[in-house]
Formats: C-alpha cells, structure tokens, sequence
C-alpha cells in the first residue's frame, strides 16, 4: 500500500529535525498522518466551526452597537478617543482611559536559522502582521467580527510568507517589531505594562524567543513594562528543568499553544507540567480555541471541552484562555463560568461577543489582550472602550483594561 502524503511529509520533517507543528508554524501547512477519533474531534465540531463563521456574518453591525467599519486602524480615529498626529500615527488622547496591562503580546521573531533581528531598532512605522495600514486609505476594518475576518487571503498569505521568513531568510516585518516601536506604540494608546508570551516550537535548534527576548528587555532597560514569559515544548525531556530555570529568573507565565505545539491540553503527559507549574506559581496561558486560519489538521487540538480537565484538576492554578476561545467563544465561555480558575483573553473577539462576555461575567475575570504585533493595540483598546462607554461600565472598563490583570499578577 501506498504511504499517505501526510506521513511521507512527516517522514521528511523527522529526517529534518523539525516537528509537524513547527513546520506548521513557519507556513508549510502540513498535516498529521492519523486522524483524531470522533470524540476528539467530530462532524459536529468541524459543521460548529462553519455555522460560527454564518453566525457572524448575520448578526454584524445588528447589535446594539450598530456599524462599526473603519479605513484600517489610522481609520479608528474617527472615534472619539483617538487621534491622528503629525505623522499620521493612531494616538489614544483620551486621559480618563485607564493606563492598561497587556496580558498577550508578543515581539518579532527570528527562529530556526536565526535570521538578523535588531529587537533595539526603532522604524518609523510597524508593519503588524495583519497590516490593515498597509494601504492608504487602510483596507476595511469592522470591530464587530473576530479580528482575522477583516483580511483577504492575499493578506493572509502574506502572513505566511512572513512566518516562513522569520525562520529563514528575515521577515521586513519582523524588524519592525521591535521593543521601541512596541513602546512607542503602548504609549499612544495608554498601555502601561505588557506580558509578552514567546511560544516554544520544537524546533531542532533557534528556539530561543524567551531567552533572546528577555535579555533584550534587559539591554534595553524595559523590564519595568516589558515582562517576557516562558514556554516549554510538552514533549521535551527537559520541559520541567527549562520551567524552573525560566521562574528563577522571574517568569511568571507560561505559554502554552496546543494547535502550533499538536498536543490535547487534557494529555495525561501535559497534566504533569500543569502539576509542576502549580508548584512554581505560574499562570498557564493557553491559546483557546479555532481561529480558523491555522492549518485544518490542527483544529482537534483546540476544543473547549479537551481544556477542562485541567481547570477541573487544578483549581488553584490559575488558567488564561487565549482569545476567550476564539471562534470557539461559547464553549470558552461556559468553562469560565463553571470553574474560578479560568481568566478569558478578550482579544480577537468582536463587539457582540464582548458585548455577551461583559453580561455573562459582569466583567471578572476578563482581560485586556491585544496579540502585538499581529494587530494594532487601538483594534483591541477601540472595542472596550466602545462596550464600555456607558458611565455604569466605567468600573468594568477599568476591571478589563487593568484591574482584572492586578488581581491575577498582583506583583508585577
């Protein structure tokens, strides 16, 4: 019989040194060999995901929000928190927006080959990764759908093709992601603090983000805003020693990408890490859910259901469910108002979304993530404050943008 395609290229990649999901990560769109039995991942789940993406299509500009599309995020200015300034960059000019902590954010990436990355850099522009400034005016930005339908599949495949280039030959947006322009950036839109979240990919070697992004916050003198964390692959042999070696050094939150990294967060192996991070006082920050733009193969991996164990089992370890799902927000949802110990990423969703996980949780344990420099801050910051303007809610806004963070992290 002849082998599948899949596991011929499985078969490459192990020659090569490199895991499926970190091939995945650098753009190759593999897939796995096996598929995952139907209680992993069923027709239900894959006809959930279609009838999410109809869902939302319908029910855009409806809410009580009503249209909110603007010429890419310089077009955010037309809200009235917000200005464009001499150089035509977006200024959040609003003093009585509380200073805010970002719990997601991220730098440029320079992987596998190490391609040259000046992390201390400054541009005039940053190029995030889904550019909607790209053109002039910007391409067409509605805040009322998850953040990734605002983009074609050209500027999606860009997104590929600078994945792949971190890796390899350089990515020119990468080097535009960098800590001045990072800062520059936080402090037009009133963000004090970020947590920048590395992701460990397996790769044979240049899988360093947390240790080269730490020691250029340090050289640049950032550490009083800039908190880099840790990530560890799930399948290393030395997953406990590089996760105590990281909270020594004063990590504080672990990353954790089960649709990158391919592995179900309720594995009876990954129960064991959240054991050990449980013990070094670490949160656990998992990518949640479907985005639907990650490669079909890796989708199993992602839903709600296979996450709650590990809330079940660990109560007092504290769990940050990235993008409060995603395209998986109900499910998300659900988990976070059955267990205490589940904190929802707000970032991504749309504002009917927000809308129904500000009523649902009267805002505890929601917090302000943004995923630079995939996006613009201002396209996160502009759906809280939009979903927050009502004086009743100044309290909840405060809460997401910066309260909820000192609860969890009180002392950072």
């Amino acid at each position: 019989m002849k082998p599948q395609a899949g596991c011929n290229r499985r078969a490459f990649l192990n020659k090569a040194g490199l895991s499926i999901g970190s091939a995945s990560l650098l753009g190759l769109g593999l897939s796995a060999c096996d598929s995952p039995t139907p209680e992993r991942y069923s027709r239900a789940d894959i006809e959930s995901l279609a009838a999410e993406r109809g869902r939302e299509q319908e029910i855009k500009g409806e809410g009580e929000y009503g249209h909110h599309v603007y010429p890419g995020y310089r077009g955010l200015a037309e809200l009235p928190w917000f200005e464009l300034d001499t150089e035509q960059q977006l200024v959040c000019v609003d003093d009585s927006v509380p200073l805010s902590i970002d719990i997601h954010s991220h730098l440029g990436m320079s992987l596998l080959f190490k391609p040259r990355l000046d992390l201390h850099a400054s541009t005039p522009r940053v190029k995030h990764l889904l550019d909607c400034d790209k053109t002039n005016p910007g391409c067409p930005f509605d805040l009322d759908v998850y953040a990734n339908s605002n983009f074609s599949e050209e500027a999606l495949g860009d997104l590929r093709i600078q994945t792949i280039a971190q890796g390899l030959w350089g990515s020119s947006y990468a080097a535009t992601q960098t800590i001045p322009n990072l800062l520059r950036e936080m402090d037009a839109m009133r963000v004090q603090k970020a947590f920048l979240l590395p992701i460990k990919l397996g790769l044979p070697f240049g899988d360093n983000l947390a240790e080269d992004w730490r020691a250029a916050i340090k050289s640049a003198g950032a550490r009083d805003r800039l908190h880099c964390g840790l990530s560890i692959n799930p399948r290393s042999e030395n997953a406990f020693a590089e996760m105590r070696a990281h909270a020594a050094q004063g990590a504080r939150i672990i990353k954790l990408h089960p649709t990158m990294q391919r592995f179900y967060p309720d594995d009876p192996a990954a129960m064991l890490l959240y054991e050990e991070a449980s013990r070094l006082g670490l949160v656990v920050f998992f990518h949640g859910g479907r985005a639907g733009i990650e490669p079909e193969s890796s989708h199993s991996f992602a839903m709600p259901r296979h996450y709650e164990a590990a809330l079940r089992e660990f109560p007092n370890l504290q769990f940050i469910l990235g993008h409060a799902g995603a395209r998986d927000m109900q499910g998300m949802l659900a988990l976070a108002l059955l267990y205490d110990n589940a904190w929802l990423d707000i970032h991504g969703q749309g504002l009917s979304r927000l809308e129904q996980l500000i009523q649902e949780t009267d805002g505890e344990r929601l917090l302000f993530g943004t995923d630079w420099p995939f996006y613009h801050i201002g396209a996160s910051l502009a759906k809280v404050l939009i979903t927050t303007q009502a004086p009743v809610r100044h309290r909840i806004r405060y809460a997401i943008l910066r309260g909820n963070a000192e609860t969890l992290l009180p002392d950072w």
